[in-house]
């Protein structure tokens, strides 16, 4: 294994050992919450899917056993060990993984955009579906206490769900500080109760080996996808569990896992599996909430309840991360992004997002009524975003890593078999439910696709109605305009053309600055650049100067501050002296005779309008910016 697998213990994301506990318990609150919930419903959907109500005890330590074993092989071997270490200079998620594997590539194939699209979208489709799964399965505990409350599950669960997204723009460090005690909490009340049920029944531990469950599949091969669908619902969270790795570095997250996490799920899912064998599995319906005592059991649903809450943040959290990625990489429009610690720069609130997941969220509870009924349309987005992951991650292996092609080969097999069963096993919940997340990964994925094909149109366009920006400086030094005191800055995507703003700001006013500054901004495929590689400076002449601005795909580009690192390379940047001149661009839908061009275009022109304004995205001061409109037809 080449060291190089170790890189991410000495990125950009290293904590010192006094920020360690605390990011631990934060980590324990935002990242393990979700995969933290599967106790409550998966082997209590893997136990009703039996040949008949008088299911043997080898079946039930086989459905055990595929359970322990997914936990192992996926979560713990494939997540916690390996792709955890494939971060981006501290930075995890599909768009980072994506990232490190182009940066391998001189010329990267669009295999690996497609797949990293591909991903970022799916992961938006579970978005959607965690939050309304895991709060509907907690709230349903009710019914056992007071079942006269049944009417009210739903109504509960949509104020709990809307107080989960308002609670958002505080942050994930406030809330995560709320948040790890309970879910701490929550994990040990699982342990304990999962423990006191192997003492009485032992025998269960047998589900350790491997074998009984694929005695299970073999001997029920016909219901084996359904089985494996079930499964796989105690796996859910790994992503996240990626995903939001900015937001507390891979040793706070790989030591909570190992410490508390991993060994509380096993001894829960011991424990549920004891408490079946002991009764009888035709007298359980819901093992998880039935084998707590009756004086607990309140108690229990009403953590049960908070623990839910809380799974609802790994996902909402990883999808303002993973959105950012996507700003920054161009692949969808600028949104407001609010950094919400001073500390943990992966630490974001995204209002537009935020509120688009809640209406999804609500609208999905309200649809189908039950964590059973979702049950059905939770897992294919997910078993898609691990699928995605693995290919990107064995690039990364082969080509970043260097691992050796057979050791490659045989981990990409392995996973590919396991991941695929997966995701064929919930592609059969298509029509029961699971289309709802496959709709929105679509529209996700057509949305980013449409965005970058326009801008791609767009750049053609403008380029090919520029003048060479070398052509326009030598001219204007042989024959200058009147000049006026200050400095310009125009800003534009194209290293080689004029910047629109500037020739539309000579053919109207007819006067140059005596300072003028093209500045181009750049995203790097890190997610952080240094101050001391942020900014290049070349001088075209006397009055023009090339400024290239880069920022990482995690930072948020805030232009004056950068420009006022070049003070360091010997430029005298005065803010109240400088007029940032901005090109605004309205565009208009020419003639189409293909309909999907004119879908695509017609989806690019609504984006580019709802986009925010490039002034306050960049940071820029209003009362300095000067924007000159044109009009582009598509």
């Amino acid at each position: 294994m080449s060291p190089g697998v170790d890189a991410s213990d000495h990125s950009s994301h290293s904590h010192s050992r006094k920020d360690l506990p605390m990011l631990m318990l934060g980590a324990l609150g935002v990242v393990y919450g979700d995969i933290g919930t599967s106790p409550i419903y998966a082997f209590r959907e893997a136990m009703h899917i039996r040949p008949g109500a008088s299911s043997t005890d080898s079946e039930i330590l086989g459905l055990l056993s595929l359970i322990i074993w997914a936990l192992t092989l996926t979560v713990t071997l494939k997540y916690v060990f390996f792709v955890t270490r494939a971060d981006n200079n501290g930075e995890g998620g599909t768009l980072s993984l994506m990232a490190l594997a182009r940066k391998t590539f001189t010329n990267p194939p669009v295999w690996i955009t497609v797949m990293g699209v591909m991903g970022a979208a799916m992961f938006f489709g579970d978005a959607i579906i965690t939050p309304a799964m895991s709060v509907l399965s907690a709230v349903e505990g009710v019914k056992l206490v007071a079942p006269d409350m049944a009417r009210w599950v739903v109504p509960i669960t949509l104020v709990i769900i809307f107080g989960i997204f308002f609670v958002q723009r505080f942050g994930t460090a406030k809330v995560s500080i709320v948040f790890g005690p309970i879910t701490g909490l929550w994990f040990l009340v699982l342990g304990f109760s999962g423990l006191v049920h192997i003492i009485q029944y032992p025998a269960v531990l047998m589900a350790v080996n491997p074998l009984l469950g694929a005695e299970f599949i073999a001997t029920h091969f016909g219901m084996a996808f359904i089985v494996i669908g079930a499964i796989f619902l105690a796996v859910t969270g790994a992503e996240a569990l990626y995903v939001d790795l900015g937001h507390f570095g891979r040793k706070p997250i790989v030591i909570v896992w190992f410490a508390l996490v991993f060994p509380c799920l096993l001894l829960n899912y011991f424990g549920q599996g004891a408490f079946v064998l002991s009764v009888g599995i035709e007298n359980v319906d819901s093992p998880f909430f039935e084998m707590q005592p009756d004086w607990a059991l309140g108690p229990f649903v009403a953590l049960a309840t908070a623990a839910t809450i809380i799974a609802s943040q790994a996902v909402i959290s990883g999808t303002f991360s993973l959105a950012q990625q996507a700003i920054a990489l161009n692949m969808l429009p600028r949104m407001m992004v609010l950094h919400t610690s001073a500390t943990q720069s992966g630490q974001i609130y995204m209002p537009q997002i935020n509120t688009m997941l809640m209406i999804g969220v609500l609208l999905l509870v309200l649809a189908f009524g039950s964590s059973s009924a979702l049950s059905h349309a939770y897992g294919i987005a997910v078993s898609g975003v691990m699928i995605m992951t693995l290919a990107l991650l064995v690039v990364v292996m082969w080509r970043n890593w260097k691992w050796h092609p057979i050791a490659v080969i045989s981990f990409g097999v392995v996973f590919a078999v396991i991941d695929g069963a997966f995701f064929t096993a919930n592609a059969t919940k298509l029509l029961q439910g699971g289309w709802v997340p496959a709709v929105v990964a679509l529209g996700v994925g057509m949305t980013m696709w449409s965005w970058m094909a326009g801008r791609r149109r767009l750049s053609e366009k403008t380029r090919r109605d520029e003048v060479p920006l070398q052509f326009l400086v030598d001219n204007l030094s042989k024959k200058k305009p009147a000049l006026v005191p200050g400095t310009a800055v125009f800003l534009t995507s194209d290293i080689e053309g004029a910047p629109t703003a500037l020739l539309h700001s000579l053919k109207h006013y007819k006067v140059l600055h005596e300072k003028n500054v093209i500045l181009t901004v750049r995203t790097s495929p890190s997610p952080r650049v240094p101050d001391d590689e942020k900014v290049t400076i070349d001088a075209y002449n006397e009055l023009f100067s090339r400024v290239v601005v880069t920022f990482g795909f995690m930072e948020s580009p805030n232009i004056p501050k950068a420009l006022a690192l070049g003070r360091k390379l010997g430029w005298k940047f005065d803010i109240m002296s400088t007029s940032f001149f901005l090109s605004r661009r309205s565009l208009k839908l020419g003639p189409k005779t293909n309909f999907l061009q004119y879908w695509q275009d017609r989806t690019f022109t609504r984006l580019a309008r709802n986009a925010s304004d490039a002034t306050e995205y960049f940071h820029i001061p209003t009362g300095r910016v000067v924007e000159i409109g044109t009009q582009v037809v598509l």
